[in-house]
C-alpha cells in the first residue's frame, strides 16, 4: 500500500474520518490498528519482524523504567544488541554469504523500512536510559511509535518524548491544520511521482550500460539522479509529514531544500535526512567522541559515522558492496577537510562583508557543495565499485572535450522536458528558502494560493508516473 497507490488514496480517508468520529478512549487502538494493516499490506512477514522489535523494546523498556543502575545497562546494552544483531542477519547475512561457499544461505530478506523501526527502537532505549521521565510512555504509545504508519517506512527517525507527549492531547484538528497536511501530501506526491520517477527511467537506462553510453548521457545522469533520489526521499517525508497532520501528530522536518547548502556540514546536519544524522551524533558520535572532546577523536568520530551510515544504507535499494562505504568516507573526508579550512572561511566571509562579492562567494559555495555531493552520489547509486569507476572515469576522460561534446550531442524531447522538470523544482526552492516565504504565500489573493495548488493537482495527473514505483528508501 505505497503512498501513491489507489488503495492508499482510499485507506487515509477512512482512517481519518474513524479516527476523529471515534471517542478519545478509542483512538490510540485505531491508530495502531490502522498502522499495523497498513504495514501487514507489504507482507505478514514484516509484522512478525516489527513484532520482534516491539518485544525487545517493551521488555527492555520496563527493565530501564525501574530496573537497578546495572540491570538498566544490562538491559539497554542487551536490548540494543538484540535489535543489531536482527538487523545484521536480515540485511546483511545472505549477501554476505552469497559471497563466501563455507556459509549456507537462509533465505533472509530485510523487510520495508526496517533500518528505520530499528533505529528508532534503538534511540527509544537510549533515550529512556539517559532519561526514564522524559521518555516516559506507556505499551500502546511505545507501540505506536514504532510503528506509526506515515513514518513506519522510511522515517523521519522520532523521539519517544515529543511524539508520545502528542498522542495524549485532546485538541480537535482545525481547518488551516487539515490544509497544511493537505497541501504537503500534494507537494510531496509532486515531487515523487512527477519528478522523481520521471527521472528514474533515464537514469536505470544510463545506468545499465555505464560502459556503452556517451559521456554526456553519464553526465546527465547523474545530475538527474541527484533530483531522483533528493525528491524520492523528500517528497516521501512530505506525504509522511502530511498524512500525519490529519491525525494530529506532527513529524519532524527532515530536509530543508539541501542542494541549497553553502558546506557540507550545512547539507549532512541541517538539510539533508536530518534525523539519521541526529540519530548518528546523539547516539554514535557523541558517545565516541567523549566528554572531553579532544580533536583526534572528534575527526576519527566523524569518519566511523559516516561509514557506518554507509554500512546501514547498504541494503536492498541499490545492492550491497563496497561503494556504499566509499560513500561513507568520502563524505566523511568532506567533512574533515571542511572543518580544516574553517578558519580561512571564516576569515574570507569577514573580509567580503555584505558586498557582491560576498553573494558571488556564496553562489560558488552552493555550487562546489552540489558538485562533491554529487560525486559521492555515483557510489551510491551504483552497482558495485567497478561501475562507479567506470562512469567517474569516463565522465573525467570527456570534461576537456565537453564544449564540443554538448552540441553535437543529440538532445531530445526527453532531455527537456526532465531539464524543465529541475529546473521547476530549483526555481519553487530557491523562491522557498527565503525566511518570508510561507508569510508571502498565505499574504498572496486566493486566487493565486489555490492557483498553485490547482497547478500541482493538474501535474499530477498530466505528468505523473502512477506506476507504483516504490520509494527508494524504503528498501534500506
Amino acid at each position: 500500500m505505497l503512498f501513491t497507490s489507489v488503495q492508499f488514496l482510499v485507506f487515509l480517508p477512512v482512517a481519518v474520518l474513524v479516527f476523529w468520529s471515534l471517542p478519545v478512549r478509542f483512538r490510540l487502538p485505531w491508530l495502531l490498528l490502522a498502522s499495523l494493516v497498513f504495514y501487514g499490506s507489504f507482507g505478514l512477514p514484516n509484522l512478525v519482524a516489527l513484532a520482534m522489535v516491539a518485544a525487545i523494546v517493551i521488555v527492555a523498556g520496563r527493565v530501564l523504567r525501574a530496573g537497578s543502575p546495572g540491570s538498566r545497562r544490562a538491559a539497554l546494552w542487551s536490548g540494543t544488541l538484540a535489535i543489531l544483531v536482527m538487523m545484521g542477519l536480515l540485511k546483511y547475512y545472505d549477501p554476505i554469504a552469497a559471497g563466501l561457499e563455507a556459509l549456507p544461505m537462509l533465505g533472509l530478506t530485510s523487510p520495508a523500512g526496517f533500518s528505520f523501526y530499528a533505529f528508532t527502537a534503538i534511540a527509544l532505549l537510549a533515550d529512556r536510559y539517559r532519561d526514564p521521565v522524559a521518555a516516559r510512555a506507556d505499551d500502546m504509545q511505545e507501540l505506536l511509535y514504532l510503528a506509526w504508519f506515515p513514518k513506519v517506512l522510511a522515517g523521519p527517525i522520532e523521539r519517544i518524548g515529543p511524539f508520545a507527549a502528542q498522542l495524549v492531547e485532546r485538541t480537535p484538528i482545525t481547518w488551516p491544520q487539515a490544509a497544511s497536511g493537505l497541501q504537503l501530501i500534494l507537494w510531496g506526491l509532486v515531487k515523487k511521482v512527477v519528478i522523481a520517477d520521471n527521472l528514474a527511467p533515464f537514469v536505470d537506462r544510463t545506468y545499465a550500460i555505464p560502459a556503452y553510453a556517451v559521456p554526456v548521457e553519464l553526465i546527465l545522469a547523474n545530475y538527474f539522479f541527484a533530483f531522483q533520489i533528493y525528491c524520492d526521499f523528500s517528497g516521501y517525508t512530505d506525504i509522511a509529514r502530511g498524512t500525519s497532520h490529519l491525525f494530529g501528530i506532527r513529524l519532524s522536518e527532515n530536509f530543508r531544500r539541501a542542494y541549497f547548502s553553502r558546506s557540507v556540514g550545512e547539507f549532512w546536519s541541517r538539510r539533508w535526512h536530518i534525523s539519521l544524522s541526529d540519530w548518528f551524533r546523539d547516539y554514535v558520535y557523541f558517545p565516541l567522541v567523549g566528554p572531553e572532546r579532544k580533536p583526534w577523536r572528534m575527526h576519527a568520530g566523524i569518519l566511523v559515522v559516516f561509514m557506518l551510515s554507509g554500512i546501514w544504507h547498504a541494503g536492498l535499494g541499490y545492492g550491497i558492496g563496497w561503494g556504499f562505504v566509499v560513500w561513507g568516507a568520502l563524505n566523511g573526508g568532506y567533512l574533515l577537510v571542511e572543518r580544516a579550512l574553517n578558519p580561512a572561511r571564516r576569515r574570507l566571509r569577514k573580509r567580503l562583508g555584505a558586498s557582491w562579492a560576498a553573494k558571488l562567494h556564496t553562489v560558488l559555495a552552493v555550487l562546489l557543495v552540489f558538485h562533491l555531493i554529487l560525486i559521492s552520489w555515483v557510489f551510491f547509486r551504483a552497482a558495485d565499485l567497478g561501475v562507479a569507476v567506470t562512469v567517474l572515469t569516463r565522465i573525467w576522460a570527456a570534461l576537456p572535450d565537453l564544449p564540443s561534446l554538448l552540441p553535437a550531442y543529440p538532445f531530445t524531447a526527453e532531455h527537456i522536458f526532465l531539464g524543465a522538470l529541475v529546473a521547476a523544482l530549483l526555481v519553487i526552492e530557491a523562491v522557498m528558502e527565503r525566511e518570508d516565504a510561507a508569510e508571502r504565500f498565505a499574504s498572496l489573493p486566493r486566487p493565486l494560493r489555490w492557483g498553485a495548488w490547482y497547478a500541482c493537482l493538474f501535474a499530477l495527473i498530466l505528468l505523473g508516473r502512477w506506476q507504483g514505483e516504490v520509494f527508494v528508501y524504503m528498501q534500506f
